[in-house]
């Protein structure tokens, strides 16, 4: 059994538009984040790097994903209905930069927008923030929802793209949020396998591959 592990650093954005017509920039130490949209969209990638397992003609067959962080996003200045949603995915296919913004809204559902099917996505957390009443003092934001959605199919790649994407809410009181660090987990079991299977799930691996891909 591997353990395998991809960290996605903490960051931080300011507004400098209107709670109506943001314009949102990266804070200067948010290393690793890329702004998709100054409305309120942001990412982070990575990947597993898999190398040599084709070579070696094995198969990885995934037993469990899991993300791991700290704390929940906070906000300055933020008021009662802010909200953001937090998208932590892996997949075995590359997403362009228009696909990662239509994520968080279908994502690996049958709907025109989707990026990803079912099978592609080896496991993303969708998570739901809002700034309540509560805690709109402190600053913290609640968890309202949480799902879990991916097929951990088993695949002959030699990559498993890492990605977090953030997207907020509009309108957005508050004047800058915070995101804390996350760790995305996997563990999974490589093995060989028929022939045949192996062949197809190859050339399966190798028309994902043709797809996008910022590297």
């Amino acid at each position: 059994m591997k353990t395998l592990a991809k960290e996605h650093s903490y960051f931080a954005a300011s507004n400098t538009g209107s709670p109506s017509s943001p314009t949102w920039g990266l804070e200067s130490f948010s290393q690793g984040w890329r702004v998709l949209s100054t409305g309120g969209v942001f990412v982070s990638d990575n990947y597993f790097d898999l190398a040599g397992m084709t070579q070696r003609e094995k198969t990885l067959f995934f037993e469990a994903a899991a993300v791991q962080n700290i704390l929940a996003p906070s906000v300055t200045a933020g008021a009662p209905g802010d909200s953001m949603v937090v998208v932590d995915l892996m997949s075995t296919k590359p997403l362009t930069d228009t696909e990662l913004q239509a994520f968080p809204l279908y994502g690996n559902f049958a709907a025109p927008g989707a990026a990803l099917t079912f099978e592609e996505t080896v496991y993303a957390r969708v998570e739901q923030f809002v700034v309540d009443i509560d805690t709109a003092a402190w600053g913290s934001m609640m968890k309202v929802s949480t799902n879990q959605i991916g097929s951990l199919k088993a695949t002959a790649s030699d990559r498993i793209y890492s990605y977090r994407i953030v997207s907020t809410g509009t309108p957005f009181q508050g004047t800058r949020f915070d995101v804390f660090a996350a760790r995305h987990v996997i563990n999974a079991e490589v093995k060989e396998e028929a022939e045949f299977q192996y062949l197809m799930r190859l050339r399966r691996s190798y028309e994902l591959a043709q797809s996008h891909d910022e590297d």
